[in-house]
């Protein structure tokens, strides 16, 4: 099948949906492999070095959407404003397409994509199971932001992360505190632990302290509930009552946290509070947070999204999709993630709609929407 991949045209983006070095498996799969020009170059990656993998440069993107059966993404479609018309629209009908496409834009565009019987498949929504681990960006994703969110945190604090025995003296080691656990929290805790941080963590799941003292951090206890997350491996929203229990046992150590990195976030939903304005002023002057879910509204109350704010003597910064910071790995793991994809949707001669991944990662097909969880949004 023809595979188009176009550059990535949100704004920031310096990602690209596939590296060179995954187009010699899709050409060896049997497809033609088209790529717009300068798609990879925001990441290093060149058009040479695609041409040299059997990739075909196309610089009319028009041409590469009209022609492709199956386009890759990075980000969800919009208008490119440079051919003045929505990267739907320049799809021709029937096409496949692998992208990501979050909540959030589920009201605009699958009206068009249902429109043009587009068979879109979202990487958020593969299921979390066994069988899809090398397809889960959302892991992917996260695994580079937890890393990304400590190099920030390092470079904003006036401090030393690691401990230090100089002729000058002895200089403590700084304290890292980290809300959630999950896979963008696992991987600050083991960057920050790197650093030579001392590490503490907390999450309402008591299932993950033992990974946070794997990785040599700190497990901060609470009662919690048995249901903290979802069958699917999601953080489920919990009640009013146990997040102030939560915010209590968070605000018992922020006066002695030099770097706060939230992670905690509910798919599909408005990100829990998890660090009021008052417990802000509980922190040292020269702290910094690092909020991971801003996007979703922001764990912290002061965090703005894409913004860095001074309050109380604390620097807040509100990180919004970091892994675009770190290109190369960045598109490298979702390279993998969604080419492993497609080859588990083309396995057979059709869609396999009875394979829980195919059905699940689905959002339309034939003008129909497929996915129940999204299907119960538009009834």
């Amino acid at each position: 099948m023809k595979i188009g991949i176009p550059k990535e045209i949100e704004n920031g983006e310096t990602r690209v949906a596939v590296i060179p070095a995954m187009i010699s498996g899709l050409i060896n799969d049997g497809h033609e492999v088209h790529i717009e020009t300068g798609a990879g170059e925001t990441a290093s990656f060149s058009d040479a070095d695609y041409e040299k993998k059997g990739a075909k440069i196309e610089k009319n993107v028009e041409e590469l959407y009209q022609n492709a059966e199956i386009a890759i993404k990075f980000q969800a479609p919009q208008m490119n404003e440079a051919v003045g018309k929505h990267e739907i629209d320049l799809l021709r009908e029937g096409a496949m397409l692998l992208c990501s496409l979050p909540p959030a834009t589920h009201e605009t565009l699958i009206p068009k994509l249902r429109q043009h019987k587009t068979s879109c498949f979202a990487m958020e929504y593969i299921p979390r199971i066994t069988k899809a681990q090398s397809m889960d960006v959302l892991s992917s994703m996260s695994t580079v932001a937890g890393y990304k969110a400590v190099l920030m945190a390092a470079n904003q604090l006036g401090k030393f992360f690691p401990l230090l025995m100089t002729a000058a003296g002895t200089i403590p080691p700084a304290t890292a505190f980290i809300l959630g656990a999950g896979v963008a929290g696992l991987q600050a805790i083991a960057t920050a632990k790197r650093l030579g941080a001392k590490v503490e963590a907390f999450d309402p799941r008591p299932v993950v302290k033992e990974q946070v003292e794997s990785l040599g951090g700190h497990f901060v206890e609470m009662t919690m509930p048995e249901d903290a997350e979802t069958q699917g491996g999601y953080a489920k929203q919990l009640s009013d009552e146990f997040l102030q229990k939560e915010r209590e046992a968070i605000a018992a150590r922020l006066p002695k946290v030099d770097a706060l990195i939230t992670t905690a976030q509910i798919f599909g939903k408005e990100s829990p509070l998890l660090v009021t304005e008052e417990m802000v002023k509980l922190m040292q002057p020269g702290s910094v947070i690092i909020d991971l879910a801003a996007a979703e509204g922001g764990n912290c109350e002061l965090t703005k999204a894409n913004e860095t704010i001074e309050k109380h003597g604390v620097t807040i910064i509100g990180a919004v999709n970091i892994a675009r910071l770190i290109p190369v790995h960045a598109s490298q793991m979702h390279s993998k993630n969604i080419t492993t994809l497609l080859k588990h949707l083309l396995q057979n001669e059709s869609l396999d709609f009875g394979d829980e991944i195919t059905k699940g990662a689905c959002i339309t097909h034939e003008g129909e929407i497929i996915n129940e969880m999204v299907k119960q949004n538009f009834s």
